[in-house]
């Protein structure tokens, strides 16, 4: 299914605001990406919509590009807290429709929420909770909690359980020897949900599971 044309704004073009700015154009939107600094607008030229040089705390900057029409904007500034709070205060009063915020920390964030930022994000205690995981969990590679203690983790198919089926391993049922779910299966760019207790796995697979933490990691012990 065809996914809904957007026009997004990214303010702010360090590693996240490029990668998010790049991502969302491959996705098929229209994407204006904004920075101060040339040097940052200079290599999104031909992987973004409108890649601007501009001081997005100006409203009349802002104005002048047609922010105002935008569906969304992503303020993605990450050490000048001062000017995130005043770009995301300015984006709120044109009355862009939905504001996703990058928050350094919960004082920051919780200001973000106070403004009427629609979504605040922190990217790197998001990142710093993955990083956490992944070093006692070497087969992991991604991780997104649920809650405390809870969430779901993307593993690569630990080399005793290649040529094995998925009951031999003992993931035949949802909550079977490890205690976790095993929500779907990945191999190369082939997803299969709820994969069947004879599927077999291969070198390379990657396993979606969802479970408490303690026992996703017995997965590699």
């Amino acid at each position: 299914m065809a996914i809904t044309k957007r026009q997004v704004a990214v303010v702010g073009l360090g590693r996240l605001g490029s990668g998010v700015a790049r991502t969302l154009y491959q996705l098929g939107h229209d994407v204006m990406a904004i920075d101060k600094s040339e040097d940052r607008v200079q290599p999104l030229m031909g992987q973004v919509t409108y890649p601007v040089a501009g001081d997005a705390t100006s409203e009349s900057v802002l104005a002048e590009l047609g922010v105002d029409n935008m569906d969304i904007a992503v303020v993605a500034i990450g050490a000048d807290v001062q000017a995130n709070i005043m770009v995301s205060v300015l984006l709120k009063t044109i009355g862009l429709p939905y504001i996703v915020a990058r928050a350094h920390d919960e004082l920051h964030g919780a200001t973000l929420e106070r403004i009427g930022c629609n979504k605040v994000v922190h990217p790197e205690a998001e990142m710093g909770a993955r990083l956490a995981h992944n070093i006692f969990n070497p087969d992991a590679e991604e991780y997104m909690e649920l809650k405390e203690s809870y969430g779901i983790s993307r593993i690569r198919v630990p080399d005793r359980f290649v040529n094995m089926t998925l009951a031999e391993t003992g993931f035949a049922l949802a909550r079977d020897k490890y205690g976790v779910a095993v929500v779907a299966l990945k191999r190369g760019d082939v997803i299969t949900l709820s994969p069947a207790p004879d599927e077999g796995l291969l070198p390379g697979d990657i396993l979606i599971v969802a479970g408490q933490d303690e026992l996703v990691a017995r997965i590699s012990s």
